[in-house]
């Protein structure tokens, strides 16, 4: 239906929108109760609270209390796959690689709750759902494709397979970040205690990845070397 140019949402539209206001509405509450009383403290009861209906009414929007840790799950993908998808766009570099630690620790610090649903198992009993882990496998794709491009361009020149050269990047910008969080929670990168050893841990890698001449011309790397 329109009106001059205006046109009337269908009932089924004003449903389905309110369903989502409604679902939007309690994965806010959910992240605020998470971010004060503790990933693993998620209390559907406070949540219906917050929101402002009765805790039966919140089963029907999220079935279970892990379903909603799911859906919450999907949302910190999300939020940290678009905050890092310019970042993995640009040219291979090691500038490249410190602004992705540089994303990974300010998601950190932005969306604590997020960070540790996503990428710290902090709630027991929970198990991504199917659908949830073919988006994190598809962002962990992305991460071993930033890796291969990098390898490609000769700029990290390693005997490693590239699976080995992401877990061990990975391992020193979750390390950093998860310090970060616990120590000095208020500081972004690049600030904190964590934070400012972020450009001297790409250099680490960089000096132990990138080949050198040697004086008598070629490369001298033992990674490379037969």
């Amino acid at each position: 239906m329109t009106i001059g140019r205006q046109r009337i949402p269908s009932p089924l539209e004003r449903r389905r929108r309110n369903r989502q206001e409604m679902e939007t509405a309690i994965l806010a509450a959910a992240r605020e109760v998470m971010r004060e009383e503790g990933v693993a403290a998620l209390n559907l009861s406070e949540v219906a609270r917050r929101v402002g209906v009765k805790t039966p009414s919140l089963y029907g929007y999220f079935a279970s209390r892990m379903e909603l840790y799911d859906a919450l799950f999907r949302t910190g993908l999300r939020t940290y796959a678009e905050l890092i998808g310019p970042v993995a766009a640009r040219t291979p570099s090691w500038e490249q690689m410190e602004a992705a630690m540089n994303v990974y620790m300010n998601f950190a610090h932005d969306s604590p709750e997020l960070f540790s649903l996503v990428f710290e198992r902090q709630v027991p009993g929970f198990v991504p759902s199917n659908r949830s882990m073919r988006e994190s496998e598809a962002l962990l794709q992305e991460g071993f494709g930033a890796i291969q491009r990098m390898i490609d361009a000769e700029l990290i020149v390693t005997r490693l397979p590239v699976e080995h050269v992401f877990d061990l990047f990975n391992a020193m910008m979750h390390g950093l970040a998860s310090a970060q969080v616990a120590n000095t929670p208020q500081h972004r990168a690049g600030e904190g205690r964590f934070g400012q050893l972020i450009s001297e841990a790409v250099a680490i890698f960089r000096a132990a990845w990138t080949p050198q001449e040697d004086p008598a011309g070629g490369l001298d790397n033992e990674d490379v070397r037969p």
